[in-house]
């Protein structure tokens, strides 16, 4: 008995009152910090964002046929010439549709040449993300409505899109008809990504396409705060059985 008394007398005073040591209040900080990071982040892209599903290949190469996207709910008010987006239309038989905007209110838009360049009042457009940099159908020409759009799919060749309506409202559809603006693709896993912002109208004047908004802020905020969690909740965990093993090994 007197040698176990005397082994419990060697060792230290347990900590008084739950005092925290360094280490434990920087894990908790860190622990805190990572919750705020991943919640605050998803959050953000579940209450500003919605997932759309990607029918047809009428967006190839840039959206493709089994695609899951994430669109940013906005005003078609703030649609920019290049915008991805999707929108919704009774003329066009109220099916939800994802295109791209190539002309906005008052802007002329047609095809010219033999290759059926496109033009918005008659300057040529390079459009790089199309799928066929060759004949891209009819002709046309089309004054767009204030307050109206003129859409076509990046597979021209393969989309039913304002072309295809000329008959009504020149083939436009009202601005605020869009539901959202398309920002990324996020399944499959290996086209998971942020869309290029389209640079093709910026030598027109008035709306260009859209800015980046806050996807990738907030999503490289969500992973970064769970990565801060897996990282601490692991090193306290390692820090905590080398503290074990070292206790059992002075017993």
């Amino acid at each position: 008995m007197s040698s176990v008394v005397d082994q419990a007398a060697d060792r230290p005073p347990a900590p008084v009152g739950g005092r925290r040591g360094p280490a434990a209040v920087l894990q908790g900080v860190a622990l805190a910090v990572g919750l705020v990071l991943m919640i605050g982040g998803f959050a953000f892209i579940a209450v500003d964002y919605r997932p759309y599903n990607i029918p047809t290949a009428s967006m190839h190469p840039t959206l493709r046929v089994g695609d899951t996207v994430l669109a940013r709910k906005v005003d078609g008010g703030a649609i920019g010439r290049g915008d991805v987006v999707v929108f919704r239309d009774q003329a066009w038989g109220g099916e939800l549709m994802v295109k791209r905007v190539v002309a906005v209110g008052g802007d002329t838009v047609a095809t010219s040449g033999d290759d059926r360049r496109l033009t918005v009042d008659g300057q040529p457009v390079d459009e790089p993300y199309l799928a066929d940099q060759g004949r891209q159908g009819e002709s046309f020409s089309v004054t767009v409505p204030q307050g109206r759009l003129f859409l076509l799919g990046d597979n021209r060749v393969g989309s039913l899109d304002s072309r295809t309506h000329l008959e009504v409202d020149g083939g436009t559809v009202p601005a605020d008809a869009v539901e959202a603006r398309v920002e990324a693709t996020v399944q499959p896993f290996g086209r998971m990504g942020l869309l290029d912002r389209a640079t093709a109208f910026d030598g027109l004047t008035g709306a260009r396409a859209s800015e980046p908004g806050p996807l990738g802020p907030a999503a490289y905020a969500t992973v970064a705060g769970a990565a801060l969690i897996l990282l601490t909740s692991a090193l306290g965990a390692v820090a905590g059985l080398a503290r074990r093993l070292r206790r059992g090994s002075g017993a």
